[in-house]
């Protein structure tokens, strides 16, 4: 292939003046579940500003309980939390601190949810079984959010099951900044299944790369069997790419067939690092060099001591994005 084109463009940053920064730091509150404690104190560092104060605990039966230390009245909120495991305990989180903001006269409510569970249950696979990930956006909604900010939504259509606008960010600058500083060139992006196409086609013509997709057969939930390459991956540096790695089994299979179709080494990236089960096993065990991962959702004990595994921030673009709707500024240069 030729030279890796340098289209990866870094976060852009809108000029903020004096007089709004003092606007910023005395109206717009950030508060955290605690699902992404890490993440949030990055974001506030990257606005310049203090994390909202929130007590998060539960009582003797599980309950859980909320209460904002601070006032919010006619401020404009802002709540960092991934519905990541404990996905229901995040999720119940979540919709009970919105009720305390709402019902401590917030102006607004902003749910920033950088990895939004139960995203892959959204449609009627078959019959009697439910779309959870509408029934997700109706009780985010009647709790009183006004606005949701994501990462990476498993699917674009998610949005459409909202009543209420919807920010679908993506990681791609920064998963795409890191492979051009750290990759050589002859590179083939991956998509481990026919779903993912699209965005390792755009991945691929980013980094003037080649394309290939692992022809996949899922035949039961969280399992799946890798058959065919689709693609010359023959001496050439293979980059997996997906929305989110779960078992990881969709990986270690995709990444053998790569190795058996001539691939020279594999590597992969996600947005979303789930690693459930017996995935950072099998992920150790597997031919992949390295998994790129964003901190989206935070790294379970297993996962933070497999050296495969290297994390990049995205407290820069969603701080920016929450500057951008803060101010009523676009953030179309953010959906790249």
């Amino acid at each position: 292939m030729g030279t890796i084109k340098n289209s990866s463009k870094a976060v852009i940053t809108f000029f903020t003046k004096q007089k709004d920064m003092n606007e910023l730091i005395d109206n717009l509150k950030i508060f955290s579940g605690t699902s992404n404690l890490q993440l949030t104190k990055e974001v506030c560092d990257y606005l310049e500003i203090v994390p909202g104060q929130i007590l998060n605990s539960t009582f003797s039966d599980g309950e859980i309980r909320v209460e904002i230390d601070e006032n919010v009245r006619g401020k404009d909120a802002f709540i960092i939390q991934s519905t990541c495991s404990p996905v229901n305990d995040n999720f119940m989180q979540l919709l009970i601190i919105t009720d305390s903001l709402k019902r401590a006269s917030a102006k607004s409510i902003t749910a920033v949810m950088p990895y939004y569970g139960y995203a892959r249950q959204d449609r009627k696979v078959k019959p009697r079984v439910p779309i959870s990930a509408k029934l997700l956006a109706d009780l985010i909604t009647v709790a009183g959010v006004n606005r949701v900010i994501s990462i990476d939504l498993h699917a674009g259509q998610i949005q459409g099951y909202f009543n209420i606008p919807v920010d679908n960010l993506f990681a791609a600058p920064i998963l795409l900044k890191y492979i051009i500083e750290n990759f050589e060139n002859n590179l083939t992006i991956v998509s481990p299944d026919a779903g993912g196409v699209e965005r390792a086609r755009s991945f691929a013509k980013r980094l003037n790369a080649s394309l290939a997709i692992i022809d996949k057969r899922r035949e039961e939930p969280n399992v799946a069997e890798a058959m065919n390459v689709i693609g010359d991956v023959k001496g050439k540096t293979a980059i997996l790419l997906d929305d989110m790695v779960d078992t990881a089994g969709t990986l270690d299979q995709a990444a053998h067939a790569l190795i058996k179709n001539g691939a020279k080494n594999v590597y992969a990236c996600c947005t979303h690092p789930v690693l459930s089960g017996n995935a950072v096993n099998r992920l150790a065990d597997s031919p992949i060099e390295t998994l790129l991962v964003t901190n989206t959702i935070p790294l379970n004990k297993k996962a933070l001591g497999c050296a495969k595994i290297k994390v990049l921030s995205v407290a820069e673009i969603l701080g920016e994005a929450i500057k951008r709707v803060y101010f009523s500024r676009s953030i179309s240069s953010l959906f790249i």
